[in-house]
């Protein structure tokens, strides 16, 4: 029996020019084998086969285009990475291991010693350990900015600045940058722009729009948004992403085939989710505002938001992560936590579950106390990813946080 097989179909991105967000997650990037299947494939193979020695010889001296080994190609891998840049409006994206060996890829790809670094304070905990303590071992100095504090952003500049990273909205404050001040400042002291794009995805912004140069991001949050696996990414200009791709093929942070199947699923879905996300969030943030244990909700949707209308204006939507300060510290925050039974007690966001942590012990637990201080994490601060559960679910697990507090306050044990 003969088995017929077509060539491979490459779907052409000028059929999907100019159309949305929401089509690109489920569109883009596409190749379709010889099968012709719907879905999209998926290649768990370390290495490939060629025709002949010369074509072989021809794949690795950059002769000829093709597939050499998965750790730096890999059709599933550049699927994924097609279906990002797609919807980030990027040239090229480059999947990595982990969102930390993005960060890690991009600095070392494009960072040389004796360069300088200025990173906004309201960054991942890890974020930070990895400028202050790893990258000043290669001699790359980092000086940290408050987030908001624009004026602080141009006193930090050096003839050596050569990079101005920034998470916004903030982990686990949601404090936002204004990006186009940044771009300026950035091109106007010939420093890259790097912005860690988690918290809002290219559904809710698109910072490469808002003049960023480069954005991270750590696909193990919402671009899979099923806490399934573990990845990262780097998209922007062909330019600079041939250099980061170029540390990737030697140094080999590299994401595995099924992990990129995996996140290629989810970016199908990450539009409907992200809506879900952002509704629960703003219903619960304005919810939490009137609890009689709670100081402060930090959540760039709600109008007492200091960069409320700033979000408004750079974002489509305000996210699925918030945070707020409980009366008390480390043993009331605590308390909290553990008195709730559906959310699940993990540091991972952007899953569809809802989550809770205490960042003080948990994400920036690595901080040292002042840098703890200066970047607002007391020990009275709990973050949640809000998941699409029913809003009204996880405001009765909540209710038990409350309670608790509620007795505690009053000597009921």
């Amino acid at each position: 029996m003969t088995h017929y097989r077509e060539q491979h179909v490459l779907i052409p991105e000028s059929d999907l020019e100019g159309m949305s967000v929401d089509t690109l997650a489920v569109r883009a990037g596409q190749i379709r084998t010889g099968e012709l299947e719907h879905s999209d494939a998926i290649f768990p193979t370390s290495s490939f086969v060629y025709a002949s020695a010369a074509q072989a010889a021809a794949r690795f001296g950059g002769d000829e285009p093709g597939n050499i080994y998965s750790r730096f190609t890999n059709p599933t891998v550049q699927a994924f990475e097609a279906r990002l840049a797609a919807m980030e409006g990027g040239e090229r994206a480059v999947a990595t291991a982990s969102g930390m060996s993005a960060i890690l890829a991009t600095c070392m790809a494009l960072l040389t010693s004796g360069d300088h670094v200025i990173c906004s304070r309201g960054v991942f905990g890890t974020t930070n350990v990895l400028f202050q303590k790893y990258m000043a071992r290669f001699g790359v100095e980092t000086s940290f900015v408050k987030l908001t504090d624009q004026a602080g952003w141009e006193a930090a500049v050096r003839p050596e600045t050569r990079m101005i990273f920034i998470e916004t909205p903030s982990n686990p404050l949601c404090e936002v940058a204004d990006m186009a001040k940044l771009a300026d400042l950035s091109r106007a002291n010939d420093a890259l722009f790097v912005v860690d794009n988690c918290f809002c995805t290219p559904v809710l912004q698109r910072p490469l729009e808002q003049g960023a140069d480069i954005i991270i991001h750590s696909a193990t949050k919402y671009l899979d948004g099923q806490g399934r696996c573990v990845g990262g990414a780097v998209v922007g200009p062909a330019k600079l992403m041939d250099e980061i791709f170029g540390f990737l093929r030697s140094a080999g942070p590299t994401m595995s085939p099924f992990n990129a199947w995996v996140f290629q699923k989810g970016l199908e879905t990450l539009p409907i989710r992200m809506r879900a996300h952002c509704d629960n969030a703003l219903e619960l943030a304005t919810w939490l505002q009137t609890q009689d244990t709670v100081e402060e909700v930090y959540y760039a949707g709600l109008t007492s938001h200091p960069q409320h209308e700033l979000a408004k204006k750079q974002q489509s939507g305000f996210g699925g992560v918030l945070s707020f300060r409980v009366k008390g510290g480390r043993e009331q925050a605590w308390a909290f936590i553990d008195a709730t039974r559906m959310i699940s007690i993990t540091a991972n966001l952007g899953d569809v579950k809802t989550t809770i942590t205490h960042p003080a012990t948990t994400t920036h637990g690595r901080l040292s106390d002042e840098d703890k201080e200066q970047a607002g994490i007391t020990e009275n601060l709990v973050r949640i990813s809000v998941g699409i559960e029913s809003v009204s679910d996880i405001k009765t697990d909540l209710q038990r946080g409350f309670t608790v507090l509620e007795n505690h306050r009053q000597g009921i044990v």
